[in-house]
């Protein structure tokens, strides 16, 4: 068995309808992946059956329907190698995306991504979550906010709630600790303005570990002091 069939077995076992031309693009996708690997450190898991279910079906398990409209806009923070924003734009390709990160030659390998796979209405924005979060263009604007192996969740809430419009969604997608990690963020989720819509547990095909999605909803903008300038998130969390 190669990438593409066990990417397509696996995609229907987790129930994504995805047509040829779409399972072409998670193909080329992951060759690309790999090939840029070689160059820049982008993941640690490169077997072809974990990159299509820990990366590529992982990213689509956040996908919900009411939580994407139709061309919703949707930015990906601290995309690093494209998870989980460029799944869920070949899963929905009429999502407009931002892909962010501070990493220039990891921006590099999205855009060469993009290009190949022939993905458009993407922007690519080289730039530290702090800072974006502050600047007039970005901020609350997005429909959609999504980020995935980046920081502990309180942390990570300082960095994405503010890009957030009122009433969008802000999208953590976390593993077995997520309980753990969402207790421990609830003084910052509220000081951010968000409440916590709900938890989906994740079970992927043929692996037992467990992960979730946590999807808050905005209820009230966030207040101007937020983000905190580059590294005090991390240093003194909310």
């Amino acid at each position: 068995m190669n990438f593409r069939s066990f990417f397509a077995k696996s995609a229907c076992n987790a129930n994504f309808n995805l047509s040829n031309e779409q399972i072409d693009k998670f193909t080329l996708y992951y060759e690309l992946l790999i090939e840029w690997n070689k160059k820049i450190n982008l993941t640690a898991i490169t077997d072809y059956q974990d990159v299509a279910l820990k990366h590529m079906i992982d990213s689509l398990s956040c996908y919900e329907e009411k939580v994407f409209p139709l061309d919703c806009s949707v930015i990906d923070v601290g995309s690093g190698a494209g998870f989980p924003g460029i799944p869920l734009k070949i899963f929905r390709p009429d999502i407009r995306l931002v892909l962010l990160d501070s990493l220039n030659k990891r921006l590099l390998f999205l855009q060469d991504v993009c290009q190949k796979v022939e993905l458009s209405s993407v922007e690519f924005i080289h730039s530290r979550a702090e800072d974006i979060g502050q600047n007039i263009k970005y901020r609350e604007i997005f429909d959609v906010v999504v980020s995935r192996a980046v920081a502990k969740l309180p942390v990570l809430a300082e960095l994405c709630i503010p890009l957030v419009k009122p009433y969008g969604y802000f999208l953590a997608l976390k593993g077995a600790q997520y309980q753990v990690e969402s207790d421990s963020a609830k003084q910052a989720i509220a000081i951010l303005g968000v409440e916590l819509d709900h938890t989906r547990e994740v079970m992927l095909p043929g692996i037992d570990d467990r992960r979730a999605v946590l999807y808050y909803q905005k209820i009230k903008n966030t207040p101007k002091q937020y983000p905190r300038r580059p590294g005090l998130p991390e240093k003194k969390p909310l």
